[in-house]
């Protein structure tokens, strides 16, 4: 068992972590767990500038020239990550946030190790490939936690932001990954693939490392009636003394809430996931599921995973200026994974959804069109249909598919239906990694209308059953839900039609669609009421809400 995280009081009765408390506590939260999902980026890059290399072919002839063995070693990483969240989703809620997500960083590691000490002579293409499962266990445990822990620690006035930064950082772990596979292509055989595999751990110990020494999710403990640890944590988190009536009452709050949702103890039943009624649980579930699926069936690790060797085999270029046009590429990723930052909140969900599906459409068509005209200067053309559709990744299907499951799912089933999310995101990667090689190897231009045909079928779906999350509390979700199912009407008109509410709105509609008399359901909206709403009593104070 991993020791509880020290933490010492100052003259004042302050609790600190780290020696750490209030906004620079929350603040180191937050980079951590954004190391997290940097890790995550880095892990999806890392293999583009490695996998066609000589040396690494040498070193594994079963990938040399057989598209079908590069596609294994690579997409079996996502079979590891499709395995760490199913161990998350039976698993968590008695693990807890923090140890789930040392536990998680640690196994990466260790994979790591594995994969790097593969030599000759001692099967080293299946050393590598369990390597490479272990390390997607791991970072599947850690996708499936990092996201609720972060949003269970930080205020509510930037749980979205926050989220949703998280999930931009990914481009940033690729772009690291693509640029390091580019100079150590200019090394030793050996490091070639060695260096750039191993670099991983210097990410892995930042998290061990740095969640050791940080607090475990209030919300968490409280499920697992350990109050007074929790009390500190809130305290800490606040800068204020564990005995201060603000901490007493948000933890008040929390606790009553934790009853009400029928969430004490920290189980949700599995069958709870496949409810109906007012509440529209396996609607709700199954839109944050299709998010990621659609992420993934959207060619976006076509591109990511194999920019280099699309270059090399579909346009025909040098395998150095692949190598060097797919770090630029990735530059592009990162820099256009920022712009929703500023945009998610003001634009709103279903419009970058439906902006990020057509741009991506279009890019698709333009590389196939290309591509199938054959030659050096369309072939120019299709180059320029892969920068603009990262463009438009990176600025839309990117960060969206991590926060609009976090944001459409209730509180009762939040956990549960975040992790099956994953669960979708990582059988899809694997399948889409899987076919890719040999699909582009079979018909060099085919695989693109393949992309463009499911790009342009999403914004359909997104149009009709995707309802506009931006600007509203938890509550009002809760809301939209129960008006379109008592009123008969299409979720997404629910949400156009239902007003902004402040408080005593929301009680009055929540009388009106019957939440009240229903503890179960009562409990889901006045949780999302205090998690939302009590993050003014957060501001005034100038502490943090969880």
């Amino acid at each position: 068992m991993v020791l509880k995280a020290r933490y010492s009081d100052n003259e004042h009765g302050v609790p600190h972590y780290m020696k750490l408390t209030g906004r620079p506590l929350s603040l180191m939260v937050s980079v951590i767990a954004t190391c997290g999902f940097l890790l995550f980026g880095y892990d999806q890059g890392v293999m583009s500038g490695i996998i066609s290399a000589d040396d690494f072919n040498d070193y594994f002839p079963q990938t040399k020239n057989n598209s079908v063995w590069q596609a294994f070693v690579t997409a079996i990483y996502e079979v590891g990550c499709l395995f760490g969240a199913i161990f998350q989703l039976t698993f968590g809620d008695k693990i807890g946030r923090r140890r789930a997500i040392i536990m998680g960083a640690a196994i990466m590691i260790i994979g790591v190790v594995i994969q790097c000490t593969a030599y000759t002579g001692h099967n080293p293409t299946a050393q590598f490939i369990i390597g490479r499962t272990i390390t997607g266990f791991g970072n599947g445990i850690n996708t499936s936690t990092i996201p609720t822990y972060q949003a269970e620690c930080s205020r509510a006035s930037n749980r979205g932001l926050l989220i949703c930064i998280e999930g931009g950082i990914i481009a940033f772990g690729t772009l690291f990954a693509y640029w390091i596979d580019y100079g150590a292509s200019y090394g030793p055989a050996a490091l070639t693939w060695r260096f750039p595999i191993a670099f991983q751990v210097v990410f892995g110990l930042i998290i061990v490392i740095g969640m050791i020494w940080l607090p475990e999710s209030p919300r968490w403990l409280l499920t697992r009636d350990r109050p007074e640890e929790a009390m500190t944590v809130l305290a800490a988190l606040r800068g204020l003394n564990r005995d201060d009536d603000e901490v007493k009452l948000q933890a008040g709050i929390i606790m009553d809430s934790i009853r009400a949702s029928g969430h004490v103890g920290g189980n949700t039943p599995f069958s709870a996931l496949f409810t109906g009624g007012k509440t529209q649980h396996f609607r709700r579930m199954l839109l944050g599921i299709s998010s990621q699926f659609f992420q993934q069936i959207g060619g976006c690790n076509a591109v990511i995973y194999y920019f280099p060797v699309l270059f090399e085999n579909s346009i025909g270029l040098s395998k150095n200026l692949s190598l060097l046009l797919g770090g630029v590429n990735m530059i592009v990723y990162a820099i256009f994974a920022t712009t929703s930052w500023f945009f998610i909140e003001r634009v709103g969900r279903r419009k970058l959804f439906i902006t990020g599906s057509i741009g991506q459409c279009l890019s698709m068509v333009l590389i196939f069109a290309c591509l199938a005209a054959g030659g050096t200067g369309p072939a120019k053309g299709a180059a320029v249909g892969f920068f603009t559709y990262i463009a438009f990744f990176g600025a839309t299907w990117l960060p969206l598919p991590w926060l609009y499951p976090a944001e459409i799912n209730p509180i009762k089933t939040r956990a549960k239906a975040n992790a099956v999310s994953t669960c979708s995101n990582w059988l899809w990667n694997f399948t889409v990694v899987m076919f890719t090689p040999p699909f582009t190897a079979a018909s060099p231009y085919g695989c693109y209308l393949f992309f463009a045909v499911c790009n342009a079928l999403f914004v359909p779906v997104i149009y009709l059953f995707y309802p506009e999350t931006a600007g509203r509390s938890l509550e009002e979700i809760d809301l939209v839900f129960a008006k379109g199912y008592l009123e008969k009407m299409s979720y997404v008109k629910a949400a156009k039609e239902l007003p902004h509410l402040n408080e005593h709105e929301l009680d009055v509609k929540a009388k009106e669609y019957g939440f009240v008399t229903d503890d179960d359901e009562a409990g889901q909206v006045k949780e999302a009421r205090y998690g939302e709403k009590e993050g003014q009593l957060a501001e005034h104070s100038g502490g943090q809400m969880v």
